[in-house]
């Protein structure tokens, strides 16, 4: 399978990249600098400059793009309208490495995790960034989208423990009370969805069993 991973030198682009290369997959990273990955495969280019030719030949493109300032906010959104314009009406599937926040508190799908008097103001301003992307996904029927949610505690440098659990839009927990995954794990989950593409044009969570 070929697999596009962009923001490829991010700690968690890195992960999915090394998940999807030690699975076999032809994997090409995608950045704006030289590539720090262990992907042979490469594309020097940011995300906004990419075009319809660039992915052209991709079975599956993940985007593991994040952004924490005020001023760069803005591009959770952004980046996610430009690739749903250049992978239109494309059997290339376009995975989202999405946020918590958005997810629902209860079946109802009413109220969402950042709307809550209790959620964190610091994780305010992503989370409603991250939303706004994923509300971009849901309004294209002619992308083969699917967006994966981490665990509310999403830790870099936890253990990788081989397992995960899958949820959906509803925000969960573990038999321990957790909502909590590392890195490694979610890059497990998001490349057993490249490889599988279980859930397209949804949004699933995952986290700790």
């Amino acid at each position: 399978m070929k697999i596009a991973v962009l923001a490829a030198n991010g700690k968690l682009g890195s992960l999915i990249v090394k998940e999807a290369v030690e699975r076999g997959n032809d994997v090409t990273a995608i950045a704006r600098e030289e590539n720090r990955t262990v992907a042979k495969n490469f594309i020097k280019r940011d995300i906004l400059d990419l075009t319809e030719n660039d992915l052209k030949d991709f079975d599956v493109v993940i985007t593991a793009f994040g952004a924490w300032t005020e001023d760069t906010l803005p591009l959770h959104k952004t980046t996610l309208e430009h690739l749903t314009d250049i992978l239109a009406n494309k059997n290339t599937r376009l995975l989202v490495v999405g946020g918590a926040g958005s997810l629902y508190t209860d079946e109802s799908l009413t109220t969402q995790l950042f709307t809550t008097p209790d959620f964190p103001a610091d994780y305010l301003p992503i989370a409603t960034n991250m939303a706004k992307g994923l509300e971009v996904l849901r309004k294209r029927n002619d992308v083969k989208w699917t967006y994966i949610s981490p665990a509310a505690e999403f830790v870099y440098d936890a253990e990788r423990k081989g397992e995960y659990q899958l949820a959906g839009e509803v925000f969960t927990v573990n038999t321990k009370g957790e909502s909590k995954i590392s890195y490694a794990d979610y890059a497990i989950a998001m490349v057993d969805e490249a490889e599988k593409g279980n859930h397209i044009n949804q949004r699933i969570s995952v986290l700790w069993k």
